[in-house]
């Protein structure tokens, strides 16, 4: 299991101290949400901001473009760091051809999945992926309610994706309560902003996330 802390939930006045205390806590890579506030009714980092987090951390920074044409954007935030690039299906007219771009960049490709939108839609890009995100919140706003659905889906996406060697993460009220469950269902990895940032020791709730996973595998 992979643990990949989102710093939406981070103090932006101190994220290089709060991307270090988990870097040392032992996560697997730092989970970036992008937000326009169109695509979602939210804004948030952008380009010059992955640039900064690059410089000070060597884990994969795992960027989430919750933003309308995607596509415009890839090139960009592959040069300014990211290691992978996760763009969602909805926002995306034409998903092969991006997905296609997110690698020509150099970046390895995701798709996001909202709540409400069911995994058959990726059958035809299934070669493409190296993630699946299955969103266990409506896409926006940290600290949102886990959407208990989500199992079955995660479930679903497994059965879908056969012995590809596709990561499956979960974004969305991820904490030590579900994290056990969310493993058997097959996730690969972990997204958690709350669950970390908002704790007093967020290095120790990284390894809290890490041992109720393995706990139930």
């Amino acid at each position: 299991m992979k643990i990949a802390p989102s710093i939406l939930s981070a103090d932006f006045a101190a994220l290089g101290d709060a991307i270090a205390r988990v870097e040392a806590a032992g996560a697997d890579q730092i989970h970036v949400d992008v937000m326009d506030g169109h695509f979602v009714p939210n804004l948030t980092l952008g380009p010059p901001v992955i640039e900064s987090i690059r410089k000070r951390t060597r884990l994969p920074l795992d960027v989430h473009l919750m933003i309308e044409e995607p596509e415009r954007w890839v090139d960009t935030y592959a040069r300014a760091g990211a290691d992978l690039i996760t763009v969602h299906a909805e926002a995306c007219r034409h998903l092969q051809r991006a997905l296609t771009q997110i690698r020509e960049a150099g970046a390895r490709s995701g798709v996001a999945l909202n709540p409400s939108t069911p995994p058959g839609g990726l059958e035809y890009v299934l070669d493409e992926l190296d993630l699946v995100l299955v969103m266990s919140v409506n896409p926006g706003f940290g600290g949102q309610s886990f959407i208990p659905t989500t199992y079955a889906k995660v479930r679903q996406v497994k059965a879908l994706l056969g012995n590809r060697g596709v990561e499956i993460s979960v974004d969305g009220g991820v904490g030590k309560a579900n994290a056990g469950e969310l493993a058997r269902a097959g996730a690969t990895v972990l997204v958690a902003g709350s669950a970390v940032f908002s704790t007093p020791d967020p290095g120790l709730a990284v390894k809290d996330l890490r041992s109720a996973s393995e706990v139930a595998n």
